[in-house]
């Protein structure tokens, strides 16, 4: 294929991609999701239920079927699995974030005025999307690997729905978890926890994880996962110098998250940039070599990074020794 070629596909590419997300926005401004989410309708029942002539919103429900949102039964049509997992932090496909990027650009916006809980419980809802990754960090970190009569303990600081602690015990019935957050998202942890049958091998700890008072020298590892990027400077040292303290020694410490590399970044990395910009007081992607600096700053020994391929959003983990 030529430059030429290439050029003129990926311009065809991104003009769909920009139509795709209008199908999007006008089904939803339109109720058409509302309405589908109370079950399956005919073109006739939508169109009189939402009062919306039958031609266009045929050609509508055809776009939707399309990029997959909207599937067909015959004369029935239903939401497909994955618009049943749009959240409230979701169904607006983000807009509401993006919405901020010209006054953030212009300067316009001030930061301070984000909510940073709020992007807590956004990433605790939608954190089951990364259950491979997860999965993939257990055999990194070597967790089935650790399988012995001694108890293997894991503290999950931030822990959101709790995917990446639980993926740890998974495969190990050694590994219990005690995870820390708020009471909102250790309702969605204790979910997980009941999905994979940890029952007494799961603890909660109700509190914010920048100031939950934790017991010390007793974990084989700490985890802190998508939660270091969403914080300043100040509370992600308060945060990593509390992880370390409730570590035992020689157990380990896992930062997993967004981190800045040598290369330019992806779509998915400049994504996510944008995101921290756009909804916390002043979250950020560290380096690389920012992360393991700190680390190695306080104490912590042998610090080495690997990226989790099996993640889509690129993120990495940074490990060092206690």
């Amino acid at each position: 294929m030529s430059a030429q070629d290439r050029t003129l596909d990926h311009y065809h590419h991104l003009m769909q991609i920009n139509a795709a997300s209008h199908f999007m926005r006008g089904a939803r401004e339109l109720g058409v999701f509302d309405e589908l989410r109370k079950g399956q309708r005919t073109l006739e029942q939508l169109s009189e239920a939402l009062e919306i002539p039958a031609h266009p919103l045929d050609l509508l429900l055809d776009g939707l079927i399309a990029v997959g949102i909207v599937e067909q039964y015959e004369d029935d049509y239903a939401l497909s699995r994955t618009a049943h997992l749009l959240c409230q932090y979701d169904d607006d496909l983000g807009d509401h974030q993006w919405q901020k990027l010209v006054g953030r650009v212009n300067d316009t916006s001030p930061r301070d005025s984000h909510d940073d809980q709020l992007r807590h419980n956004q990433v605790a809802a939608t954190q089951w999307i990364h259950t491979p990754a997860a999965m993939q960090a257990a055999e990194i970190l070597d967790i089935a690997g650790e399988a012995s009569e001694t108890p293997y303990r894991v503290l999950d600081l931030g822990c959101g729905s709790a995917v990446w602690s639980c993926a740890m015990a998974h495969g190990n019935p050694t590994v219990s978890i005690t995870c820390v957050d708020q009471p909102d998202a250790l309702v969605a942890a204790q979910s997980t926890a009941d999905s994979i049958e940890l029952g007494d091998r799961f603890t909660a700890i109700a509190a914010a994880p920048e100031a939950a008072v934790l017991p010390s020298d007793e974990f084989d590892l700490v985890l802190i996962a998508q939660r270091l990027s969403a914080l300043g400077d100040d509370p992600a040292m308060e945060l990593l110098k509390r992880a370390i303290g409730a570590c035992r020694l020689g157990g380990r410490v896992a930062v997993i998250d967004q981190f800045g590399g040598p290369a330019k970044p992806s779509l998915a990395e400049t994504l996510e940039a944008w995101r921290l910009e756009l909804t916390t007081q002043a979250g950020r992607v560290r380096s690389l070599e920012e992360i393991q600096q700190v680390l190695s700053d306080l104490g912590l020994r042998s610090v080495q990074f690997a990226f989790i391929e099996a993640s889509k959003s690129n993120l990495g983990m940074a490990v060092g020794l206690k």
